[in-house]
């Protein structure tokens, strides 16, 4: 697909304000897998009570730092699709805003970037009575009272296991990209038969390119199709809740991509 086979990264711009403060540890060291040993989560196991349950990252500041890195270099990605930037700008933004956590997702699993949560304590009636109008309160990690759910959190985990035993190449990762990208089903979106069209041209493009380079696998198409359809159900709130909240605090997600993606 000539849209997602042309495209180089953009030259590295300064940091500023938000993104700073998320990327300017570089001295912290890096707890992140780099092979297969990613494979390896976390062992928490799904439960009738996982959706009550509320976890954070165990290693907020490296995975968050990790996290930033790998949206801003999506980003990056996603302005240099041709047929992308030939739309215009109030679609680009409904696109992004729309995708963004999705692509992430995809992203962390492309960089191989594991992490690992932990269970956040639930705040007695005695301890909320006692803590009332103190203003956020914090434990010995600094973030009682938050996270995300337990079972949110499992599913990010499977489409990640999902996609690196697959072993996943770097243009299956951009067309798959491509198809999450040009959602079609976007409320009041402009050029609708347009990013239908683009959606379609990326899932063809992934069919041609599978059937050339796993002949012997027939069902790898439906494979990563399925993995498509785990990464639609992840929802953004989880995502921003987990990697970005612990940093960013009550700055908006969208006030972070306006920053990221148009540079202000």
């Amino acid at each position: 697909m000539a849209c997602f086979d042309s495209c180089q990264c953009l030259g590295e711009r300064g940091q500023r304000s938000i993104l700073y403060s998320i990327l300017k540890n570089d001295n912290q060291p890096n707890q992140h897998s780099q092979g297969r040993a990613s494979l390896a989560v976390s062992q928490q196991q799904a439960c009738s009570c996982g959706s009550k349950k509320k976890v954070v990252l165990r290693s907020p500041q490296t995975t968050c730092k990790a996290a930033s890195a790998a949206l801003l270099k999506t980003l990056k990605f996603v302005k240099n699709v041709l047929c992308f930037r030939e739309l215009p700008a109030e679609v680009q933004l409904q696109l992004v805003r729309n995708s963004w956590a999705q692509l992430l997702v995809l992203g962390i699993a492309q960089d191989l970037i594991d992490f690992e949560t932990m269970e956040t304590p639930e705040l007695s009636m005695l301890q909320n009575i006692l803590t009332s109008g103190q203003g956020r309160q914090e434990t010995a990690h600094g973030r009682s009272g938050q996270g995300v759910s337990l079972t949110d959190v499992q599913g990010i985990k499977m489409f990640l296991n999902k996609c690196w035993g697959l072993d996943i190449s770097t243009k299956e990762y951009a067309y798959l990209k491509g198809a999450i990208l040009f959602n079609p089903d976007i409320a009041e979106l402009r050029c609708q038969s347009y990013i239908q069209a683009l959606q379609s041209e990326a899932h063809q493009a992934l069919s041609e390119y599978v059937k050339v380079t796993h002949r012997r696998d027939s069902t790898r198409f439906t494979k990563l199709f399925i993995a498509l359809s785990m990464l639609r159900s992840i929802n953004a709130n989880v995502v921003a809740g987990l990697f970005f909240k612990p940093v960013i605090g009550t700055v908006s997600m969208n006030e972070l991509l306006l920053e990221m993606f148009y540079g202000k």
